[in-house]
């Protein structure tokens, strides 16, 4: 049997992946099915995932054991490399396409496709996705006791 705080944890994965298409939806008038799968954008799904894992192992067997102190100590990890490193990336992308966009008319084919430029996460994002693990952590962790 697949452990309930696995399941928490994907849960959180996919409920702010779909999100990500509503909000996607509502803002931009258009459905991204890329965004059910992509990374960057409102809210973190990795924050989401991380934040419900620590949530249910906190929850399920407490707040005072080792488990739940490294399950938070990976949670921040992910939410720091997801609001710092990532975004960081993400902004020397917006660089490099203006760069490859402007370039003379030799361009080199290795720039054919822009780079990604939404891999990292606003800190709002990392906090909502946050909030997100935590509660689909604490509504899991209620329908496993």
């Amino acid at each position: 049997m697949i452990s309930p705080i696995l399941w928490m944890a994907v849960c959180a994965w996919a409920i702010a992946q779909g999100a990500k298409m509503v909000i996607n939806l509502v803002v931009y008038h258009k459905v991204d099915w890329k965004s059910l799968t992509s990374s960057g954008g409102m809210p973190s799904s990795h924050s989401a995932l991380v934040c419900a894992c620590a949530t249910g192992v906190g929850v399920l067997y407490g707040l005072n054991t080792p488990m739940f102190a490294m399950a938070v100590v990976l949670a921040l990890v992910v939410m720091y490399d997801a609001a710092n490193v990532r975004k960081a990336t993400g902004e020397q992308a917006k660089v490099l396409n203006y760069i490859m966009k402007n370039w003379d008319q030799h361009k080199p084919e290795l720039f054919a496709d822009d780079l990604k430029e939404l891999v990292g996460h606003t800190p709002l994002q990392v906090c909502m996705g946050a909030v997100l693990g935590i509660l689909v952590g604490l509504a899991g962790s209620l329908l496993v006791e």
